[in-house]
């Protein structure tokens, strides 16, 4: 196997930080999955996206809900359909595999290219979920029980887990994987980022933005702080009102576009209250 580092470089539109593409590299290098934890809002989704548009790959989604099975990821049989047939329709209902669809990550291990297979909150499963895993994340193959079909991967997929840290994960699966926390951007990539989707914004404009937006983040008893997505459709509308630099030195304008529960708004307006309408940044 030939190690080929340095594969991933970001796109256009997903901005990285060295760490990260360097995570990236290791994890298809090794062929393992590469765990991603970090904030909402830090790109950890979009990161499986941008790998497959960068390398040039099919993306395959698994949106792993509290309902999920990991069996139901390589396979369903259904019986349903199947009984359906039998009394009301003209199939030949003793071919079973007709009633066999393939899940998010059996399509992966069936594909005749390499994919890459993102799945998507692994924590918001049952704990048993990670370890039912194991065996075909490491083996890539798996067999149709009901059928006895078995299927290995001609090519290994690139996996991508992402995590909330909504609960902890077993401590076997964490050893199979490549981890990386996604640090929340400093000013200087978030720049970066707003630029990639606002490149019309002017410097003052931007500067002013970023001031009051990581003021935000600090504001003491925010349960939940502003994220990048919220940051970019934030500068959108001030863009779109044409509301200008000095405004925003004054005020917060669209506070809504940023804070989204009733508690954080009035934990800002006594943050506002104390500051003495002074920001940060007014002193230079």
């Amino acid at each position: 196997m030939s190690h080929d580092f340095n594969r991933f470089s970001g796109t256009g539109t997903y901005i990285t930080s060295p760490e990260l593409r360097h995570a990236v590299d290791v994890a298809v290098a090794i062929q393992r999955p590469l765990l991603v934890r970090g904030e909402p809002g830090t790109g950890k989704t979009l990161l499986a996206t941008a790998v497959a548009e960068d390398l040039g790959l099919e993306l395959i989604a698994w949106n792993v809900k509290s309902t999920s099975k990991a069996a139901d990821g390589l396979y369903v049989y259904d019986t349903v359909k199947r009984l359906q047939d039998s009394r009301f329709g003209d199939h030949d209902v003793s071919d079973i595999r007709q009633y066999i669809r393939l899940g998010p990550l059996g399509k992966a291990l069936t594909s005749e290219q390499q994919v890459v297979l993102l799945i998507d909150e692994i924590d918001k499963a049952d704990l048993e979920f990670p370890n039912d895993l194991l065996h075909e994340l490491d083996v890539m193959e798996f067999t149709v029980t009901e059928t006895g079909d078995s299927y290995a991967a001609a090519h290994r997929p690139i996996v991508v887990i992402t995590s909330n840290a909504e609960k902890e994960l077993p401590d076997p699966f964490l050893r199979r994987c490549i981890f990386h926390f996604i640090e929340f951007p400093d000013a200087e990539l978030m720049t970066r980022v707003v630029r990639v989707h606002h490149p019309e914004i002017g410097d003052t404009l931007l500067e002013q933005c970023l001031a009051r937006f990581y003021w935000l983040r600090e504001v003491k008893g925010l349960r939940k702080r502003p994220s990048t997505s919220e940051l970019v459709d934030w500068i959108g509308a001030l863009l779109a009102a044409g509301v200008q630099p000095g405004h925003i030195a004054k005020e917060i304008p669209f506070l809504g576009a940023l804070i989204k529960k009733e508690e954080d708004v009035e934990a800002v307006a006594r943050a506002e209250a104390g500051s003495g309408g002074r920001w940060p940044s007014d002193d230079g």
